[in-house]
């Protein structure tokens, strides 16, 4: 089922900037020089389908692709525009680093940039952790909306 957030109405995330600085990582915008790193890595850790539509992230302009860096390595990305406009996702935190408050960061990242790009609504296309999505940015169930934008997609 898809999910629906009200830009307009989306909280200030005050939690994340104390948090990711506290743990050591880097919410930022993806460059494309870092496209084959970004890519290979969502590909190894999330599947081949999530690399896909991480690419069309990274080849906007400017990308709508974040990441999360620790010690200069990468830890996790959001991307929003990827499969559909005013869509967000997909998104990813490595395993070893899950808790901290990352996957968070980034959502706020993508919410925020579609925010300044004049959305007044992002939907979030096959919702996995639904409950995250509601308590953190409210976001709500969309009647009728399974299978979605995927339905019938070619598997590797």
């Amino acid at each position: 089922m898809d999910y629906l957030v009200n830009l307009s109405t989306l909280p200030v995330d005050t939690q994340s900037p104390e948090r990711m600085a506290k743990a050591g990582v880097t919410i930022r915008r993806a460059l494309p020089p870092e496209l084959r790193l970004i890519v290979g890595w969502v590909g190894e850790q999330f599947g081949q389908g999530w690399a896909s539509e991480t690419t069309v992230a990274l080849t906007r302009q400017p990308p709508t692709c974040f990441i999360a860096t620790r010690n200069q390595e990468l830890v996790g990305f959001a991307c929003h525009e990827a499969t559909a406009r005013g869509f967000f996702g997909p998104t990813g935190v490595a395993e070893d680093v899950r808790g901290l408050g990352i996957g968070r960061a980034l959502l706020f990242a993508c919410l925020n940039d579609q925010k300044a790009m004049g959305y007044a609504y992002t939907v979030i296309g096959d919702v996995g952790p639904s409950e995250f999505y509601e308590k953190t940015v409210g976001a709500v169930p969309i009647p009728n909306s399974a299978p979605g934008i995927y339905a019938g997609i070619l598997k590797l």
